[in-house]
């Protein structure tokens, strides 16, 4: 086993479930603070910005990190989007909070008044006439992005539509394809590797998903580590072409 320097870890099914704990991660985590190892949460979610996540994690899960260890697809699409556009570049944006602070923490400038970029995310307050503009924006020339592809999102009611069900609505309409940021895609990757100042070769992704984590860790040449504490299942897992580098149970039995 290889000596990692940094660890990107997964939230939901991995770190927590839901508002439950899963205390073998806790415990995973407070080793590899102890260890001096760069811990980075690595999370789908646009909806919540890092100061939130690290306080959520710190109250209701006792794991103390700060919004530096934190890195969302709001996160990573503003980086994405400084890293080739000028700031002051205009972007029209279907999302909440977490994603229009980060955007505008870069520099960019929200309107729907002739932007250059759409970037779609979860928004639990989408209307048509959101969409609507959307489509037009992009149909008329701006360029499309996507914070992630998830269908669905788990909650107290069952699975919910996610962002990727927005996207593809969008998509649909366009008939044009988004440049897509969150995992399973590298770019989230290489945006976090970015991050942390480490190479790929140096860290290694934590998850419960084999198609959202593992997957990511895949497109981007990294190792992984596949959790069984929340979605993919031993039996499922067995049959993909391409095995995680690691599996476990629970995450007491990684060996730092």
């Amino acid at each position: 086993m290889k000596d990692y320097q940094g660890y990107f870890i997964d939230l939901d099914g991995t770190t927590y479930k839901g508002k439950e704990r899963i205390p073998a991660a806790g415990r995973f985590i407070k080793r590899l603070q102890e260890a001096g190892k760069e811990v980075l949460f690595v999370t789908n979610n646009s909806t919540r910005t890092p100061d939130f996540v690290a306080e959520n994690l710190r109250k209701n899960h006792d794991i103390n990190v700060t919004a530096e260890n934190v890195y969302t697809t709001a996160i990573a699409t503003a980086d994405y989007l400084r890293s080739i556009a000028p700031a002051k570049s205009k972007i029209y944006v279907i999302g909440e909070s977490g994603l229009k602070l980060a955007l505008e923490k870069r520099g960019f400038i929200l309107t729907d008044d002739q932007p250059e970029y759409v970037v779609v995310g979860l928004d639990t307050s989408v209307t048509y006439e959101k969409l609507e503009k959307a489509v037009l924006l992009i149909r008329s020339g701006a360029k499309f992005i996507g914070t992630n592809a998830d269908s669905n999102l788990p909650n107290e009611r069952g699975m919910v539509p996610g962002a990727g069900s927005i996207v593809k609505l969008i998509e649909y309409a366009t008939q044009t394809k988004p440049v897509m940021i969150g995992k399973p895609e590298a770019i989230i990757m290489k945006m976090a590797l970015e991050r942390v100042q480490l190479p790929k070769e140096k860290v290694i992704m934590v998850g419960d998903n084999y198609h959202t984590d593992i997957e990511a860790a895949i497109n981007v040449g990294m190792d992984s580590l596949l959790v069984y504490t929340g979605l993919s299942r031993p039996e499922e897992v067995i049959k993909e072409k391409i095995q995680p580098t690691y599996k476990v149970n629970n995450l007491d039995e990684w060996k730092i």
